[in-house]
């Protein structure tokens, strides 16, 4: 898709009512996991992440400014290793909301932190819907950005794995979502999840995509 009309999709959809937890839904694994009994509302902890889109001139090298043949991509992040229980996974850069911080805030500084982007770069559209992890606790505040240029990227030592940078076309090609078996703490789930570039995308992450892919006319109710 070509970026300019990405962007006016975009800007387009955040005037109207988002499709929500519906959408994120159609992507999430089966069974889908539920705060434990006794879970109350003030232990969730907030986290936010940036779901970055930027051009890249179709068939040459990045372009550093929009183009009319500029194709959209979006930034996602393969984490450490190292990093607990979401070790490996694929993920929007962000992390934790610090004490005073908007959500905006939180995802622009959590980006800059771990991929290097220069967040004067980015012209926030607006959030998605809060998506709950509780398998960690947190509740994810997507932010949607566009940046009129691919901006330059380093991944943060001992944080960020690989830096992804998928053409949202790829994403919403009609054999990129697969379902796999996976056992997570001794349960069997199916996992619905975006599969290229070598990697899997599913989760959390997966879900914020369906939403936002669907933004841009992408239907998940095609990929079950």
């Amino acid at each position: 898709m070509q970026f300019s009309d990405v962007v006016r999709r975009l800007e387009g959809a955040f005037t109207r009512e988002l499709p929500g937890a519906a959408a994120q839904a159609h992507l999430a694994p089966i069974p889908r996991r539920q705060w434990p009994d006794g879970f109350r509302e003030e232990q969730v902890r907030h986290a936010a992440g940036l779901l970055l889109v930027f051009p890249t001139r179709i068939g040459a090298e990045p372009a550093e400014t929009a183009e009319p043949d500029c194709e959209a991509h979006i930034l996602l992040t393969v984490r450490a290793d190292t990093l607990g229980r979401h070790g490996g996974q694929v993920s929007l850069p962000g992390g934790v909301v610090d004490a005073g911080e908007t959500f905006e805030q939180a995802a622009l500084r959590e980006a800059r932190e771990e991929v290097g982007l220069s967040t004067d770069l980015v012209r926030v559209l607006g959030p998605l819907t809060p998506l709950d992890i509780p398998v960690s606790g947190f509740r994810l505040h997507p932010i949607v950005g566009i940046s009129e240029r691919r901006p330059q990227l380093t991944p943060a030592a001992h944080e960020v794995a690989r830096i992804l940078e998928p053409a949202i076309e790829a994403l919403m090609a009609p054999d990129c979502v697969v379902h796999a078996r996976r056992a997570r703490d001794g349960v069997t789930l199916t996992v619905p999840g975006f599969h290229l570039e070598g990697v899997e995308i599913w989760g959390a992450t997966a879900m914020v995509l369906a939403e936002f892919l669907s933004l841009l006319g992408w239907s998940s109710r095609k990929h079950l």
